[in-house]
């Protein structure tokens, strides 16, 4: 099996790692419109070769979409006459605009998935080993795609020992939007709200633990979040207030020196991971 994958950064990279590690795959060929992604891609052993739009659609037999969701919206546009037995993946990070967006051509092999995993990093060289095992992977909308593509894409997830789930896609970025977008909103406010400050330094100068876990995805991809951003904006919106009204409450039992009451709302807080 020939597997194309677009988009040669962290998840795609990676992605390639894991086809490797487990010998999934013949060849692996790859595509990105930054020529220094590309150049790495091959420097670091990512990818077999670097191909064209036009030899992609021709000699691949699966293809992966690791780049930003406005872009996948837009290749699946340029990808729409390939054969119907080449399987589409996309891991963008929404689903339903896409999966409202997809051609009529590909419906029937192509298959919607969010990988529950990153890093702050980006580009060829923030590929790492192991990004995607034992890491829930979040298959939506399968029910016009050909039993052939779903088996060829859940056979290459549970090899890489990705844990499977299977949603709509509107369920998904209502609860990917609590689980991955509202945090990031929420990183890039408190690192904001830092740097807004009359004396930044001096604040950063005393950074530990809580403020490096809370800021670090800060760091990610302000092209590939604003476009997440976009896309979900209903749901993040939705999120967003309701983040804001546990804020306000913090805030109105400091304002009463209601200590009670704001220890009882830690500790509820402290449940969540029970579940986790």
């Amino acid at each position: 099996m020939t597997v194309a994958i677009v988009g040669l950064g962290l998840m795609g990279g990676s992605f390639a790692k894991a086809l490797k590690k487990y010998n999934l795959c013949t060849k692996i060929i790859g595509y990105d419109h930054n020529i220094k992604h590309q150049e790495e891609a091959i420097e670091l052993g990512l990818v077999d070769e670097i191909v064209s739009l036009e030899q992609l659609k021709i000699i691949s037999d699966m293809i992966i979409l690791c780049i930003p969701v406005d872009a996948i919206i837009a290749f699946n546009e340029q990808i729409k006459d390939i054969s119907e037995n080449i399987t589409v993946v996309d891991f963008g990070s929404t689903k339903e605009l896409i999966v409202k967006s997809l051609p009529q051509s590909l419906k029937s092999h192509y298959i919607p998935a969010h990988p529950m995993t990153g890093t702050e990093k980006f580009g060829p060289s923030a590929a790492i080993d192991g990004l995607y095992e034992d890491r829930i992977v979040v298959v939506c909308d399968l029910e016009h795609v050909q039993e052939v593509h779903k088996q060829r894409v859940l056979d290459t997830f549970n090899a890489i020992k990705m844990k499977i789930v299977y949603m709509d896609s509107s369920n998904h970025d209502v609860h990917a939007c609590f689980m991955s977008h509202l945090p990031h909103a929420i990183s890039f406010s408190l690192a904001t709200t830092v740097m807004s400050h009359e004396d930044p330094n001096s604040i950063i100068a005393l950074a530990a633990g809580g403020f490096k876990d809370m800021s670090r995805v800060a760091k990610s991809s302000p092209n590939m979040w604003s476009d997440i951003f976009r896309q979900n904006r209903s749901n993040l919106l939705n999120s967003i207030t309701l983040f804001e009204e546990q804020m306000k409450y913090a805030k109105q039992l400091l304002e009463n020196e209601e200590y009670d009451k704001l220890h009882q709302w830690m500790s509820k807080a402290n449940s969540l991971h029970d579940i986790l």
